[in-house]
């Protein structure tokens, strides 16, 4: 419904910087690279060729180590729960005044903007044979002190020291988020269920979590989304060991050491139709559809 005296050429003069900025950024990229996905493109001439869904066949070769790549993303899907419920509950514990709260704040968000590199280093002396962790564990007899883990070298080990890291870099940020998100809460809704006897438990869940569900839904997606494109961490941890490649550092070696902008592209697709998947899984989960099922059922 157009506004009285305002013509609607000049609604579309106020979305088009918006519209210009996602089509150049967001639409040309995706269909570029689906289209991208569909050919082999050769770096020396800059030609391309048609190579139907050559690329998506090479992607289920085992040689490829596309699966193995995809499974990594797959596990570091765990971060989306630790992260949540972490971040929920430093919130949670943060949220009212105390003495050396805003410090506390700080120090737990230090790791948030602390270059990736140099936590990576810390992170890395850590988890050395003779580092902090294995000491730790040596000293209340979880390890043997003179045959320590190589965290980073074990196969079966190295990706969780990795998820560890993603989480203890990520935490604050998600930490800010919901604190924001607790001070949007009306406390007139908590102040009316103390009223009615409810105990803290019960206000968490009937006044707190409906009223961060648009928060929870933002956290959650951001933390897939990131969980999912993760590639930082693997290559300064373990510089892309085959144990810990993660599938969009897998396609950053095919593109830019392997060349194989074609085949690329197509892994990259994939990697894009899956978070695109768990976004709209969420979205329905948590979004409106989730408030109007609970509100009907309430």
């Amino acid at each position: 419904m157009a506004l009285p005296g305002v013509r609607p050429a000049t609604g579309w003069l106020f979305v088009a910087p918006f519209c210009a900025v996602f089509a150049v950024f967001i639409l040309w990229p995706l269909g570029y690279n689906a289209w991208l996905a569909l050919h082999d493109y050769f770096l020396q001439t800059g030609h391309t060729q048609w190579n139907g869904f050559a690329n998506f066949v090479m992607l289920t070769w085992p040689e490829r180590e596309f699966g193995p790549a995809l499974k990594n993303s797959l596990i570091f899907l765990v971060l989306v729960p630790m992260l949540q419920i972490a971040g929920l509950g430093l919130a949670l514990l943060l949220h009212r005044p105390f003495p050396g709260a805003g410090l506390i704040r700080a120090l737990c968000y230090v790791p948030v903007i602390i270059a990736m590199s140099i936590a990576a280093v810390v992170w890395r002396q850590a988890f050395a044979a003779d580092g902090l962790v294995n000491s730790f564990l040596a000293t209340f007899g979880i390890i043997s002190a003179q045959n320590p883990p190589l965290w980073f070298s074990r196969e079966n080990l190295a990706l969780y020291p990795v998820i560890l890291f993603a989480f203890w870099k990520n935490l604050g940020f998600y930490m800010v988020l919901y604190l924001a998100g607790l001070q949007s809460v009306p406390r007139e809704q908590h102040e009316a269920a103390i009223l009615d006897g409810a105990n803290r438990f019960e206000r968490l869940r009937h006044v707190t979590l409906p009223a961060l569900q648009p928060v929870i839904l933002l956290c959650t997606l951001l933390a897939t989304i990131y969980a999912l494109k993760a590639m930082q961490e693997p290559l300064y941890l373990t510089r892309g060991s085959a144990h810990t490649t993660t599938a969009l550092l897998y396609v950053w070696n095919a593109a830019f050491y392997g060349h194989q902008f074609g085949y690329a592209a197509a892994a990259g697709l994939i990697v894009t139709v899956i978070c695109l998947m768990l976004a709209l899984f969420q979205f329905r989960l948590l979004g409106e559809h989730g408030r109007l099922r609970q509100g009907n059922a309430t």
